[in-house]
């Protein structure tokens, strides 16, 4: 991750600036360790077994990963994928698919150590259900969880 040095108080919106600049496997991590930094917060004394849960809910596919998956799908809306392109979409879409499985886990894990419901904690991670994923147990490949920020 490239260095980035501040010197100066800034407010929200320019900190805000500053990350629209990271590159896009930059931005990833770096989310996904503010996911964690806010549970923290919101918890401040998170335990072993909880530490290793927010990992693994705050986890998604590698930038690179994430990116040929974008690039795909949007592909797929507009025009037939090739015979490869359809096999890796399908590789990562079973990629993506595991790790949603891994973070709902992780997700109910952390519900039943903290005597809480999936949507209470959820909530408090601000973890927003996809639209449908939490009333329907059957769907399609796109459904998950986002954060608020995604909403």
């Amino acid at each position: 991750m490239p260095m980035i040095q501040i010197e100066a108080q800034l407010t929200a919106g320019q900190l805000l600036k500053a990350v629209e600049q990271m590159p896009q496997e930059d931005l990833d991590r770096f989310v996904e360790q503010v996911v964690v930094l806010r549970a923290r917060q919101r918890a401040p004394s998170l335990s072993q077994a909880d530490s290793v849960l927010m990992e693994k809910i705050s986890q998604g596919l590698a930038g690179q990963d994430q990116q040929r998956y974008d690039e795909l799908v949007a592909r797929r809306e507009f025009e037939d994928l090739t015979e490869d392109q359809n096999a890796e979409f399908l590789r990562l879409t079973n990629l993506f698919e595991a790790l949603n499985v891994q973070r709902m886990e992780a997700l109910a894990e952390l519900a039943r150590i903290r005597r809480s419901t999936l949507r209470g904690v959820m909530q408090d991670l601000g973890i927003v259900p996809l639209e449908g994923s939490m009333e329907a147990p059957h769907g399609s490949a796109d459904r998950g969880t986002k954060t608020r920020a995604d909403a």
